[in-house]
């Protein structure tokens, strides 16, 4: 999840390049990435066992396993380096990513889909293929955040909901953004490596129309069960008897614009660098950034009054998002800096396993391991590092080892559905669904439900395509 260069992070979610700057990954010990595994046990288990103190207090709790990593590390390295590495998780990866998520998520939720929506099985299943469209055009994160109000809104008449927004994670944050550089960080990462904008399109859309359809079935049959069951409440806690339309249709130009910042970002490169305590910062990301809070204020003035209302827009699930991310993406720092190590690094058995006895490639290997790693780290520098596992050289790559690179690019997309953090989307919608009052199912309750329903289909996709 990712959060590397800028164009992947609109799509994915994440921005900047969430690797560990300067940090020699093959001089740490696995014992580094305790914090991380402490943050994510935090997330998984304190709002089941002390759901209170964790509402509360996440906010400390995360600067607490922040520190546990950054105090040990200032005392190893030395202070300027535990700095260093805060100064380059904040300047090149946190304020990139929360700039852009900020921007995203106040211009989708400025747009009303003004109208009756009815949810039915029908109609989820509608609105869910329409957001699968959109993720590889506007991202992951600009469809998810455009969409999962007008579908929260269509169910909100019903008794079981949890499992519609579960499935729109599966959908839109994840499987439909495999298709281009624009749909996720990771394939516009492989397009900055001199990978084709269209080759992922040609070689994964088998595997994307299989997991897109199958989930859309799933969903239908089991939808339409509690649909029958279940019907709906007696009284619609959110009429609307005007006729079909958009309101605060206005905010696509705020889309529009984040998007061409995004891809602005990723072309442009003037070569110009500005070194701020010890960072360098490119001078487009710093035009990027800034322009993007411009964005979110050009999306508050434009918004015709009410709409936000109309929408239940609250900055509560941001506010949430920004507060533990801030944790991961520093907590993380270690354990990609011991991946990027490959054999020289404690993870070396990683690398080793991702080559056959006849030193041929293995692409399920490179699925399940990129995809179990994208399922709880950075999707973007995950797939960096298979990629130059893989040898690193985009011609060969696209070409004798095509089966390689589309198991990469589709592991690293569609596995990040497995967890919550698997992609900033994901977090994010589910605090968007919990402030509407979705009941939504713990850390450990998704991840059962993700290995119910996705895994079986990622082993059928590693039958079909990548053995």
């Amino acid at each position: 999840m990712s959060r590397t260069a800028a164009l992947a992070a609109l799509l994915l979610g994440l921005s900047g390049s969430a690797q560990a700057a300067d940090l020699d990954g093959s001089r740490l010990a696995a014992w580094w990435g305790v914090p991380f595994a402490g943050m994510l046990l935090s997330i998984a288990l304190m709002p089941l066992l002390i759901p209170k103190i964790w509402h509360h207090h996440f906010g400390k709790i995360t600067a607490a396993w922040s520190l546990a990593f950054l105090l040990p590390f200032a005392v190893s390295a030395g202070p300027a380096a535990a700095g260093g590495v805060v100064m380059h998780t904040l300047l090149g990866e946190y304020i990139p990513f929360i700039a852009l998520l900020v921007a995203l998520f106040t211009a989708a939720g400025g747009i009303y889909v003004r109208g009756n929506l009815h949810g039915s099985p029908g109609t989820n299943v509608a609105i869910m293929a329409i957001g699968a469209l959109l993720a590889s055009v506007m991202g992951t994160t600009g469809a998810s955040m455009l969409m999962i109000r007008p579908l929260l809104r269509a169910n909100d008449n019903r008794r079981h909901r949890a499992h519609v927004v579960v499935f729109f994670i599966f959908i839109v944050s994840n499987a439909g953004g495999s298709l281009t550089p624009l749909g996720d960080p990771p394939l516009f990462l492989g397009f900055l490596k001199g990978v084709d904008f269209f080759w992922t399109a040609r070689h994964v859309f088998p595997q994307t129309a299989f997991l897109v359809a199958a989930l859309l079935a799933i969903f239908w049959l089991m939808d339409r069960g509690w649909y029958r069951e279940e019907g709906v409440l007696p009284v619609d806690p959110t009429p609307d008897t005007r006729s079909w339309g958009l309101d605060g249709a206005i905010n696509f130009l705020p889309l529009a614009l984040v998007v061409a910042l995004v891809l602005m970002s990723g072309t442009w490169k003037p070569g110009i660098a500005f070194q701020i305590a010890g960072t360098s910062v490119e001078l487009q990301q710093i035009v990027r950034d800034v322009a993007l809070v411009g964005v979110t204020l050009l999306s508050l003035a434009i918004t015709p009054r009410g709409v936000r209302e109309a929408n239940q827009f609250s900055w509560a699930p941001m506010a949430e998002v920004a507060k533990l991310f801030a944790g991961i993406f520093i907590t993380m720092v270690p354990v990609l800096a011991m991946l990027k190590a490959g054999t020289a690094g404690p993870f070396a058995a990683v690398a080793h396993a991702v080559t056959g006895a006849d030193g041929q490639p293995l692409p399920w290997v490179y699925f399940w391991l990129s995809g179990a790693l994208s399922s709880f780290l950075d999707n973007a520098p995950t797939y960096l590092v298979f990629f130059n596992l893989a040898g690193g050289d985009p011609q060969v790559l696209m070409n004798a080892m095509a089966p390689t690179l589309a198991a990469i690019s589709a592991g690293s997309v569609f596995m990040g559905a497995n967890t919550y953090i698997g992609n900033a989307p994901n977090f994010m919608v589910k605090a968007i669904a919990e402030d509407r009052g979705v009941p939504m199912p713990s850390f450990f309750g998704y991840m059962l439900r993700s290995g119910i329903f996705l895994l079986p289909l990622f082993v059928v996709m590693t039958f079909i395509w990548f053995l």
